[in-house]
């Protein structure tokens, strides 16, 4: 297939510019003005007030429905209703919500498919028994039905192989662009966390352990967007040296705040590489992870690992004994930027 000229569809986002998560970050670093390909972003129509038609050189294309949430299912689907008019080179699938209706698609279309799986969507807490199955199912008719599969982390790569005999492509995220480059690193005595605020990330775990210390923590989430965060934040919120503070989404205020703490407390249990993961690494401070395969996949084994609240307490007693920032700014500059990154994806949707 041509290095230049290929037309190449984007599913499964909310859209450009970035304004939601992991996904949105990859494709707004994936879009160039100068890159040479046809590119097509399909874009929830309801997450944004002022609908361009043109970002970065990509055609943006809206769908009226929410990206999130069940609408995501009938949101993907329409957007390969789309791509089956348009016919591009490569269609990207980001996520496996709308992979239902993969297997028409490929009857339809002669695009090559290539799809990101996610973190194992199916395995996450907050789904029910039903939408479990459902996204499972999903799982299983994207690996089947994609010309690539890529998984985020060697750990869900090695799930898949093992799953269902099929070898797919590592590919992970950049982390380079949290860095603003004004950016001087200090050490103002305080910890760090940032995540959303679910069960599944071990808010709670992490919550309990500084509870029992004396040492500062900051910790960054959506605290009033479920029953469960709200709960956690009239807890904790009592203790003097606990910090509950609201969503930050200016990367350059995120910054200062990463560049300036002692060590940084990642609670994530699911989900492959975590994108908060791979931009604090960057930042070359001190990371406490929780103990899974998807973390020390990411980190390579060389974080510091929790499994529970008391493990986690003696790390941060002791966390003037320990230094793990240079090995995490040496693995991030290794495999987390985004020129890497962007080279890796265009590779595979290039490659015949």
């Amino acid at each position: 297939m041509s290095k230049h000229n290929i037309m190449i569809s984007i599913v499964g986002t909310v859209g450009l510019p970035a304004c939601y998560g992991g996904f949105e970050t990859l494709v707004e670093n994936l879009v160039e003005e100068d890159c040479n390909k046809d590119i097509t972003v399909y874009c929830s129509s309801k997450s944004y007030d002022k609908k361009i038609s043109m970002y970065k050189g990509a055609q943006l294309v809206y769908i009226p429905l929410k990206a999130n949430g069940p609408q995501s299912i009938i949101y993907d689907i329409a957007s390969l209703l789309h791509a089956l008019f348009k016919q591009p080179d490569v269609v990207l699938i980001l996520g496996v919500s709308g992979c239902i209706f993969l297997p028409l698609f490929r009857l339809l279309s002669k695009s090559k498919v290539v799809t990101n799986i996610d973190g194992l969507e199916w395995r996450r807490d907050k789904w029910a028994k039903w939408p479990k199955r459902f996204l499972k199912f999903s799982e299983k008719l994207a690996v089947k039905h994609s010309d690539v599969v890529i998984s985020d982390n060697q750990a869900i790569a090695d799930y898949v192989q093992d799953q269902y005999g099929v070898k797919s492509t590592v590919i992970a995220y950049g982390g380079d662009h949290a860095v603003s480059k004004e950016m001087t690193s200090s050490d103002d005595g305080f910890a760090l966390a940032l995540c959303r605020i679910e069960p599944e990330n071990n808010v709670e775990m992490i919550l309990q352990a500084f509870s029992q210390t004396d040492n500062p923590l900051k910790f960054i989430g959506n605290w009033n967007s479920s029953e469960f965060g709200r709960s956690m934040k009239s807890k904790f919120s009592v203790f003097n040296n606990i910090d509950i503070i609201d969503p930050i989404y200016d990367i350059d205020k995120l910054s200062v705040l990463r560049s300036s703490c002692s060590f940084y407390v990642h609670g994530h249990s699911a989900g492959g590489t975590n994108p908060s993961l791979v931009e604090m690494m960057h930042f070359g401070k001190t990371i406490f992870c929780f103990d899974c395969n998807y973390n020390r996949a990411s980190t390579e084994d060389k974080a510091e690992f929790f499994a529970d609240a008391d493990v986690l307490v003696e790390l941060i007693k002791l966390q003037d004994t320990i230094d793990n920032g240079q090995s995490m700014l040496e693995i991030a500059q290794r495999r987390y930027t985004w020129d890497i990154v962007r080279k890796q994806y265009f590779d595979v949707m290039q490659s015949s």
